[in-house]
């Protein structure tokens, strides 16, 4: 049972996409609207992303930026929150947290999106020369 669970758990850090796709079609089967099933699906991706972006790093440069994540994640929100404040005159803390969330889901996204390619290449490059 433990080595399942931690096949379970690796398969979700390692494979957010999945995750996106199963919490969306699982949305979209018990009746939630399209807009708030890819809503929900963003928000539980948003989480793996967070463990997944430094891993992937990890795995293609050897490079630990865990912590530089969590500083950016952090200075993003402080960001959004300054200018909520300026622009609006009461800050709506739950808006403001899911407009964070996405935020960060989108920019951890790109990220892996970008650090998957650039891997692959990296690996063919890499596989070519040793031809």
């Amino acid at each position: 049972m433990k080595e399942f669970l931690h096949i379970l758990i690796s398969i979700m850090i390692f494979c957010p996409v999945l995750i996106f796709v199963l919490v969306f079609f699982i949305g979209r089967k018990i009746k939630i609207k399209g807009t708030h099933a890819f809503g929900a699906a963003s928000d539980v991706t948003t989480f793996f992303l967070f463990f997944s972006v430094p891993l992937a790093i990890g795995a293609v440069w050897q490079v630990n930026v865990g912590v530089f994540v969590v500083i950016v994640a952090v200075f993003m929100a402080m960001i959004f929150t300054y200018v909520d404040w300026r622009t609006k005159k009461e800050i709506e803390v739950k808006a403001l947290l899911r407009k964070i969330w996405r935020f960060l889901f989108l920019l951890l996204s790109a990220a892996y999106i970008i650090i998957c390619v650039v891997g692959i290449i990296q690996s063919l490059v890499e596989y070519l020369q040793d031809i």
